[in-house]
């Protein structure tokens, strides 16, 4: 028993890196409506889920994805500011907050296809997408694989493979360390409860996931903005990377800031963000470069 409660507290604390902040923050979240707010919130069957979401505000239409083992209400400080202009669509992706999947696959295209197929539902024939995290992958992996469906995109603490070209060495050893350990606890156990089978699941996929190639992303011809902290759990180099594999694209690192920019940096991330999405893209080349 004990070194079941161990592993499953150490799953979570894994799982839920991206939304361990200080105390305010973790108390919103807790006491918000946002997630779990039956005046809104909806299902739609998709691709054999019943994926959980709910749609604030008016206007262009904005996606915005959630990290891994996240939720909707991870973007409490996002949904009011952006829903002042804009119909602002968020679900909890598959196998994660009210979306249950209890198949033992999972992977970053699943979560795309399943986003994709959700504004098929929608009726909506493209959006503007925000992704943060594992989010700002699948918003990557949306704008390549179903490029009609991103206006714009901006992604931020996004990596296309899980080594240490992409990730902190410290963070991607503990993530694999743990997921070792908990895959090898998981076959030494009879009658598995499913709420540990699904979180080694998602900590399977941050652990060996994603694998996108650089050359994709020359696919991706919507404007983007390319997001990081310069102490962020993606390195500074790979975030580069990103940006300058994206035609037009645009580069911004915050200073001081690791990978929750969305919520230590609310109010400077949603003001960019917002400007990014509500101004026309400027191609800056030649002479330009000296303004």
């Amino acid at each position: 028993m004990k070194t079941f409660k161990s592993l499953i507290i150490a799953v979570v604390l894994l799982l839920t890196v991206s939304v361990c902040f200080a105390q305010n923050p973790r108390k919103d979240m807790d006491t918000t409506m946002y997630g779990r707010n039956p005046a809104v919130g909806k299902y739609a069957d998709i691709r054999g889920i019943k994926m959980y979401y709910e749609i604030y505000g008016k206007g262009e239409p904005l996606l915005i994805i959630h990290g891994n083992g996240g939720s909707i209400n991870n973007f409490i400080y996002q949904i009011p500011y952006f829903a002042k202009k804009y119909q602002v669509i968020l679900a909890d992706s598959r196998a994660q907050g009210k979306t249950i999947d209890n198949k033992d696959s999972l992977s970053y295209e699943m979560i795309s296809d399943d986003l994709n197929a959700l504004l098929d539902h929608l009726k909506i024939k493209n959006a503007n997408v925000i992704g943060w995290s594992d989010g700002g992958i699948e918003g990557l992996l949306l704008a390549i694989n179903h490029p009609d469906k991103v206006k714009k995109l901006a992604v931020t603490g996004a990596n296309l493979r899980p080594d240490t070209t992409a990730v902190d060495p410290f963070v991607q050893k503990m993530v694999l360390a743990e997921n070792i350990k908990g895959a090898d606890s998981l076959k030494r156990m009879t009658n598995v409860p499913a709420e540990m089978k699904n979180q080694l699941k998602l900590l399977h996929l941050l652990s060996y996931e994603p694998n996108i190639k650089t050359e994709a992303l020359k696919k991706i011809t919507c404007p983007t903005l390319v997001i990081g902290g310069d102490h962020d759990v993606i390195t500074t180099r790979h975030t580069l990377e990103i940006f300058e594999n994206i035609k037009n694209a645009y580069l911004w690192i915050l200073p001081n800031s690791g990978h929750s920019t969305p919520i230590f940096y609310k109010d400077l991330f949603n003001q960019t963000v917002g400007d990014f999405l509500a101004k026309p893209f400027r191609t800056i080349e030649k002479y330009e470069r000296f303004q």
